[in-house]
């Protein structure tokens, strides 16, 4: 068979050593033995090797020249660094600490990073003008005023949306990413923050800031309480989910699998408030219980992409993960199958989520400036009029929030904003101007139906009403 480099023969096997030795020869003599014996001669090269700008006698590359040539770069470029590094150490006279590359994947065995400067970060706490101890009366921060109750406990509430402005918290020095009210009273809000620091707040009496949980080396991520409130978990970019007891600040424990947590949700079920979720930059959604010295006791393993959020449905028996992968997949607890999955053309990654008051319906804030709508069991279908949209939020995890009737559904977005709709027209109501920069999360408090928290990446925290 002729081919345009020269003869080849069909269904003939040579050996890589002989193949090489035959090649070379050919590069160098022009003769080579063919796998049958025969003699071959030509009066060309097969092939050009690129880079070589000497050429033979006869006009072609010179094989040696080549090799030498690639030979000499390599020594250049490993001089050429080798003299680059030596200039930065004679610059400021110090050595240069080795370069460290982050962990993307936790089977790599690689430890798991501290803080920028490679310390190791200890857990402390810092009471802000706040008592220690019990009052004459024997109560603390953390028990609710006289008279306060859940919306809900009350009954015959009515829910309204905010239009003022009543009260700013500063005390973070870089932007907030998430906020979380106090369960069921709201009496207090637990931020967490850029700054690398979570802290709580009162918000019925003097507003003022209580305690500073300082124990992570990059920014808090998430944040979530325990049902009675009295433990929280942070999450964090240092890689690393901590639980703490809220009144004292003392760190009770931490977690990890070496991957960064983007999402920590505790299992809202009474007998389970000894187990939560994490969802990770490694694609898993991982399973913790406090009680157990690893931790970790379950791997959902499914998704494609990083996980964004983790939430409960069907009386908590089961859950709905979203994903970078631009997918929603409901798992069983405890059995790491998928029971569902929901994938579309149209859809787009999905890094927020709440459940509305009646449990009937999931919504999801997703990258094309939308929230859209889901059921909460059964077939799991997309509500196609139920959509929201008037809002920025493409490229932003903007959090969503309901009021505790389920009326009102609210959602920050990238230019500010405070933006609040009707949930039975999907019309949108109000804008309000809440922000320098990306609103990035809002709650709903549980017992003032007609006030909102919102906060942003200029550091700030607002309350509405």
């Amino acid at each position: 068979k002729s081919v345009p480099t020269g003869w080849a023969q069909v269904d003939s096997y040579v050996e890589s050593d002989a193949f090489d030795h035959q090649f070379h020869s050919f590069q160098r003599d022009k003769v080579a033995l063919a796998p049958d014996g025969a003699l071959v001669e030509g009066d060309r090269k097969l092939v050009t090797l690129g880079g070589a700008k000497k050429k033979g006698a006869d006009g072609l590359a010179d094989p040696d020249y080549v090799d030498r040539e690639r030979v000499r770069q390599n020594v250049m470029k490993r001089r050429r660094r080798a003299e680059a590094a030596g200039q930065e150490k004679q610059e400021d006279g110090k050595e240069r600490p080795p370069k460290t590359y982050p962990v993307e994947d936790r089977r790599m065995g690689l430890p798991v990073p501290r803080n920028d400067f490679g310390n190791e970060v200890e857990e402390t706490v810092e009471f802000h003008g706040v008592r220690k101890t019990p009052n004459a009366l024997g109560r603390t921060f953390m028990d609710p005023p006289p008279g306060v109750k859940s919306a809900r406990d009350r009954g015959g509430y009515a829910s309204f949306i905010p239009n003022r402005l009543i009260h700013t918290w500063e005390g973070h020095e870089k932007g907030v990413s998430t906020i979380k009210f106090f369960p069921r009273t709201g009496h207090l809000l637990l931020s967490a923050s850029m700054d690398q620091t979570v802290k709580l707040w009162d918000v019925h009496h003097k507003r003022n800031l209580l305690l500073t949980y300082k124990g992570h080396g990059k920014s808090v991520r998430d944040i979530c309480f325990s049902n009675d409130g009295r433990k929280f978990l942070s999450a964090s970019y240092d890689r690393t989910t901590k639980l703490w007891d809220t009144e004292t600040g003392k760190f009770i424990s931490k977690f990890s699998n070496r991957a960064i947590p983007y999402c920590v949700r505790f299992n809202p079920d009474e007998d389970k408030q000894n187990e939560f979720l994490t969802g990770c930059s490694d694609k898993q959604i991982v399973q913790y219980d406090v009680r157990t010295p690893e931790g970790m006791v379950q791997v959902y393993n499914q998704h494609l992409g990083a996980v964004n959020t983790v939430t409960f449905v069907d009386e908590n028996r089961r859950f709905i993960s979203s994903s970078d992968d631009k997918t929603l997949r409901v798992w069983e607890w405890g059995i790491p199958v998928v029971i569902k999955y929901i994938s579309d053309p149209e859809m787009h990654s999905m890094p927020a989520s709440a459940v509305h008051p009646t449990k009937r319906f999931v919504c999801f804030q997703s990258f094309d400036n939308r929230i859209v709508t889901y059921e909460s069991s059964n077939k799991f279908r997309m509500e196609k009029s139920k959509n929201f949209r008037g809002h920025l939020c493409a490229g932003y995890a903007c959090g969503i929030t309901f009021a505790p009737d389920g009326k009102w559904l609210c959602s920050g977005d990238s230019t500010g904003q405070l933006v609040f709709w009707q949930w039975n027209s999907h019309r949108l109501l109000r804008v309000l101007r809440a922000h320098k920069g990306v609103c990035i999360d809002c709650e709903w408090n549980p017992a003032e139906p007609s006030r909102v928290a919102s906060c942003g990446w200029d550091g700030l925290i607002k309350y509405w009403d």
